[in-house]
């Protein structure tokens, strides 16, 4: 695994295929596809324990972070995904 930033603790397991959140001991996570300047975000699941605590947007914010970083664009295929990009538009110049 690959920490993105040292002030962000999403991290990136290549291995996988996903970026992960880990906190209270469970671990929320972005499944994705990287082709060229683009990732695509598949699907965004946080265990029950862990909805509603705001985890899956700090676990957004830790994708697209390095997404702008990395001068990529996203395309959100997940719902969630799609849905938060849309409620910030601090993100909009990295959507498709």
């Amino acid at each position: 695994m690959v920490d993105i930033s040292a002030e962000n603790p999403v991290t990136d397991n290549p291995a996988r295929h996903r970026f992960e959140l880990a906190e209270g001991g469970e671990v929320a996570f972005a499944t994705y596809r990287r082709e060229a300047d683009r990732w695509f975000i598949n699907h965004v699941e946080a265990p029950p324990a862990l909805r509603g605590t705001g985890t899956a947007g700090r676990l957004m914010q830790g994708v697209l972070a390095p997404a702008r970083a990395a001068g990529v664009k996203v395309v959100p295929v997940c719902g969630y995904a799609r849905a938060y990009m849309q409620r910030h538009r601090e993100y909009a110049d990295l959507e498709v």
